[in-house]
């Protein structure tokens, strides 16, 4: 949400390209663990979505690069998101690294 707020505050003409680029992959980080969690009686199933949901994490981090390369977002705040992502995607690499934590026996 701290990603969709500063958006917020990007240029008009950026509104279809990276203010879209930067909510979709944030947002798809979320969605693709939602899909992980509900396939995680299925262990391949559940570490493809993790698998994309880091993938969509680096490419918000990217994005938020270009903010701050563009001056769309200040240094300070682009530092905090890409930090805030790299948490994040060293926990979704531990999930996807370790699934037998996460997924539940199919005959419960």
């Amino acid at each position: 949400m701290k990603l969709f707020v500063a958006s917020k505050a990007f240029p008009r003409e950026e509104v279809y390209s990276l203010t879209d680029q930067v909510r979709r992959s944030s947002r798809s980080v979320c969605a693709n663990l939602s899909e992980a969690w509900r396939k995680r009686i299925y262990e391949a199933a559940f570490i493809s979505k993790v698998n994309d949901a880091e993938s969509e994490a680096a490419e918000t981090q990217t994005w938020v690069a270009f903010a701050v390369k563009c001056e769309y977002l200040n240094r300070e705040a682009g530092v905090e998101l890409h930090t805030l992502y790299e948490e994040v995607i060293r926990m979704l690499v531990s999930m996807r690294c370790h699934p037998e934590q996460w997924i539940v026996a199919a005959n419960r």
